[in-house]
């Protein structure tokens, strides 16, 4: 019972990989740069809870937000706009 409950709050690196549609190997690079969702490595394996997988996609959708509110601001409104 408690194996079945780990195994629905964490992924893999490879589950990991799919989500973010990209290879196991760019994960293990976030990981290694400090990138990506935050991971904990109980043993030999790598394993990341979907709290934090789903906080590092809203963090990068909120990334996203923030370029597309930038690319609607009016014309002219630049930080050098006299």
């Amino acid at each position: 019972m408690i194996r079945a409950t780990i195994e629905r709050e964490y992924l893999t690196t490879a589950e990991v990989a799919e989500i973010f549609r990209t290879s196991a190997e760019t994960v293990r690079y976030w990981r290694h740069i400090g990138k990506g969702p935050r991971s904990l490595k109980p043993g030999k394996r790598v394993l990341y809870a979907v709290e934090d997988v789903e906080a590092y996609q809203a963090e990068l959708r909120g990334d996203a937000q923030a370029i597309q509110r930038g690319r609607n601001a009016p014309a002219g409104g630049g930080r050098y706009a006299a």
